[in-house]
């Protein structure tokens, strides 16, 4: 698994809406210290908020405007990643498209606000602490990762397995939580907490995006071809709305190395009080198969009872007929 997380957690994050290149005022850069504490994650409330300052009240109805400071600043930080972990002011400039002493003034204010430190003298950048702490701060305030953690315990516990809890962020999945396995032949599989992997390409993905139309999907995915992985990965948007329907059809999703050799998952979909998927809970098989049917059927059950049990603890009230309950309450079949 420690391959998924080096090649995944290089998959860019999606980039906020561009918006109209105007100069860099000192009002901007003034924005963005005094919003920088913000994350990626939050964008969007951020945004929204500052927008309001400074709106012509007689104009009713009026649309929200971004702050070109504080876009520009978070749009630097979504820059930096596990396969891009140092970065310098000429990149960052080239990338999003404006001048290299707006850029440089914008990581000067990111550093004096922890958001980056310097790495190989003067000319070169990389995250630092400030938005550590804001993934955990995020991460601790989620209910889901409260409630789920003791359910992915006893997943653990009942498997021997080591489960993991993800959600979706656009075109990534992300690792939310985790009850790593305490059985030593399978301790070498590990996947830390905000590791992403492509959505695409992870079954994970298929199952959070069980509830996308096609349309929903190609406004995600709009390139006639999409990154290859694997000779399993799907190739085109087409090709992967169908995996995900037939992800939804089944109630999970079974990966046999499909996306790192050597390594299988089971995943399975959790829903919130509205009935919609808010989370993937999975359990890790260190090899390229999961057995013989009397051996995957227990796991998959136990895996979508899992599931179920944390989407109950949200307030979802699942059907008799949906999918992932036939799939928890399906018998083993007996050995021959």
């Amino acid at each position: 698994m420690a391959k998924e997380e080096q090649t995944g957690a290089g998959r860019k994050q999606a980039k906020p809406r561009a918006i109209a290149a105007s100069a860099l005022r000192d009002g901007d850069v003034s924005a963005a210290q005094k919003g920088g504490a913000g994350s990626s994650d939050a964008i969007g409330a951020t945004v929204s908020s500052a927008g309001a300052v400074g709106a012509d009240e007689d104009s009713a109805g009026a649309s929200t405007y971004l702050v070109p400071g504080l876009e520009r600043g978070l749009r630097i930080l979504s820059e930096f990643s596990a396969r891009e972990p140092v970065l310098g002011a000429p990149e960052l400039s080239k990338r999003i498209g404006i001048p290299r002493t707006t850029t440089f003034r914008l990581l000067q204010t990111l550093e004096a606000l922890g958001f980056l430190e310097r790495v190989n003298g003067d000319r070169y950048f990389r995250l630092s602490v400030a938005v550590l702490r804001l993934g955990f701060e995020y991460l601790n305030s989620l209910e889901l990762t409260d409630v789920g953690t003791p359910i992915l315990e006893r997943l653990r516990d009942a498997t021997g397995l080591s489960s993991h809890l993800l959600i979706r962020d656009q075109r990534d999945v992300v690792f939310v939580g985790k009850a790593q396995t305490h059985e030593p032949m399978f301790s070498s599989v590990k996947v830390h907490v905000g590791t992403r992997l492509p959505a695409h390409a992870t079954v994970h993905g298929q199952v959070l995006m069980g509830d996308l139309t096609f349309d929903e999907l190609r406004q995600l995915y709009p390139e006639p071809q999409l990154e290859r992985f694997t000779e399993r990965t799907p190739a085109t948007v087409e090709e992967l709305y169908g995996r995900v329907r037939e992800s939804a059809a089944l109630g999970y999703a079974l990966s046999e190395a499909s996306f790192e050799r050597g390594i299988s998952v089971v995943s399975a979909p959790v829903r919130d009080q509205s009935g919609k998927i808010a989370a993937a809970l999975t359990v890790t098989i260190p090899r390229s198969d999961l057995g013989e049917t009397e051996e995957r059927e227990p796991l998959i059950a136990a895996v979508c009872q899992a599931a179920l049990d944390l989407s109950e603890r949200l307030g979802h009230r699942p059907r008799a007929d949906e999918p992932t309950v036939l799939q928890a309450r399906r018998k083993p079949v007996a050995a021959s």
